[in-house]
């Protein structure tokens, strides 16, 4: 039979006994009305965060507020592009009671993600935990959306057919910083994010080959997101000197490198030379060359 909390019980026994929940952090930079989608999103959730905390990269507070869960908005400054990666470690200074579920701000989460994730970190609490996403068109975000228009207009991306069932363990390439979840101290067992990488590409790749490193499994959650649409470029172009610079500095300590199809797609285009151990910038694109790479398919991926 299940105790019950009673009037005699004290205060710190009651609430050890409640359910568990999880925190949920998210990384922004603009993109205000993608965040408030976000923050619906989890108003509707079947099980309500403890607390959102939303980090603020090189931005000012927003004056967030939900009658639903308290939101906590932190401000992290960086120079030389958006520091996500010092923004997430921001997390270890924070008292966040519950494990932390991350969800970039372009993704609106689905009913159960939460509940997922509970499940799934109550199940491993000492693995990392990949949720899933759908990317939607643009438009599909506009007011009056719902669960069921999301899940309609919504496409998978193709690297999901590799994902398997929810449990089961995922190669560690796979990771993407979009969705996922671990406790705290999984978090300090991985050693957070390396600051060395500096705005676009290779830092949540690297975070996941040192969980690898540290013997942390990463496992398949049920947990559901969807992308909002925003615009994108193929190869991204518009972030050429990021991806070189943080491509180089994997390679370095990983001796294999990252976002292979984007450097074979830069050295076609004569960027690069690019082989074997060797890549070296042989010019930078032109402004006109890198709007030609614009996706017109606007599929957000």
């Amino acid at each position: 039979m299940t105790a019950t909390p009673s009037l005699v019980d004290p205060p710190a026994t009651i609430a050890a006994k409640r359910p568990a929940g999880v925190c949920v952090i998210t990384l922004v930079h603009g993109r205000r009305a993608h965040l408030d989608n976000l923050l619906m999103g989890l108003e509707h959730s079947t099980l309500l965060p403890l607390g959102v905390w939303v980090i603020h990269m090189n931005e000012p507070a927003a004056g967030l507020h939900s009658d639903r869960f308290p939101i906590h908005e932190i401000v992290v400054e960086g120079t030389g592009g958006l520091p996500l990666a010092r923004a997430r470690n921001a997390v270890l200074g924070l008292a966040a009671p519950g494990p932390w579920v991350f969800i970039d701000v372009d993704c609106i989460p689905s009913e159960h993600m939460l509940e997922y994730y509970h499940a799934a970190l109550t199940a491993y609490p000492h693995d990392l935990h990949l949720g899933a996403v759908r990317y939607l068109p643009e438009g599909a975000n506009a007011p009056g959306w719902t669960e069921a228009s999301l899940q309609a207009q919504s496409v998978a991306h193709p690297l999901s057919v590799y994902r398997g069932e929810p449990g089961d363990e995922l190669e560690h390439s796979l990771f993407w910083s979009l969705n996922f979840a671990c406790t705290r101290e999984v978090f300090e067992r991985v050693g957070g994010f390396d600051e060395g990488y500096t705005g676009y590409g290779a830092e949540d790749t690297d975070f996941a080959f040192r969980a690898q490193d540290r013997k942390v499994p990463l496992r398949v959650a049920e947990a559901l997101a969807f992308h909002q649409y925003h615009p994108t470029y193929s190869p991204p172009l518009n972030h050429f000197e990021d991806i070189i610079s943080n491509a180089l500095r994997f390679h370095q300590r990983w001796k294999v490198w990252p976002m292979e199809g984007w450097l074979r797609s830069f050295a076609e285009r004569g960027f690069v030379n690019w082989e074997g151990d060797t890549l070296e910038v042989l010019r930078a694109p032109r402004h006109d060359e890198v709007e030609a790479c614009f996706n017109t398919a606007r599929q957000g991926f």
